[in-house]
């Protein structure tokens, strides 16, 4: 694996962004994995809009060049009790894989979220077939509270999800 290009979070643009999710997620499989059930197929840019305007959402797209192409998406969605954020919509563009930008992009998410946005905890749910994910999460420090059997069915297929948490480190 080669070392991963400096990444820096922007905004998410909806109307500049949108494509770049549109090319990146191309079949009904793929959505799921990304989003969950939030999401219809086809993905379009309405509710691409509507989820980046939810309140309380945080949606960066990362760049290797401010002015370049987005190389990658996450979002939080903060907990409305304060109990924390919502990690989501993690997505690396699949010409990006393997350099070890998702870490790279999630230390960057982690920092905003446990400094600027301080919030005690941090949890996201991630399907288990998805090892690569699972392994990431584990790397930065989320453990699994929960397995949750049999959440989707997707193409036949019956897929289960773990719920993880990252709590604030001590200061």
């Amino acid at each position: 694996m080669t070392a991963a290009a400096p990444l820096t979070l922007r905004t998410f643009r909806p109307a500049d962004d949108s494509p770049f999710l549109h090319r990146w997620v191309t079949s009904r499989a793929e959505l799921i994995r990304w989003a969950g059930p939030a999401f219809r197929w086809p993905l379009d840019d309405a509710q691409v809009a509507a989820y980046a305007a939810e309140p309380g959402r945080h949606a960066w797209s990362a760049v290797a060049d401010p002015a370049g192409d987005p190389l990658g998406h996450v979002s939080l969605l903060r907990h409305p009790d304060g109990s924390g954020a919502r990690l989501g919509r993690v997505l690396i563009a699949p010409e990006a894989r393997g350099r070890g930008l998702g870490e790279a992009m999630l230390r960057q998410v982690l920092d905003r979220a446990f400094g600027e946005l301080d919030l005690p905890a941090v949890d996201l749910g991630v399907y288990t077939h998805n090892t690569a994910a699972v392994r990431l999460y584990e790397r930065l420090g989320f453990r699994t509270e929960a397995v949750l059997a049999d959440v989707e069915e997707v193409d036949g297929e019956p897929w289960s999800a773990l719920q993880m948490r990252l709590r604030r480190p001590p200061a």
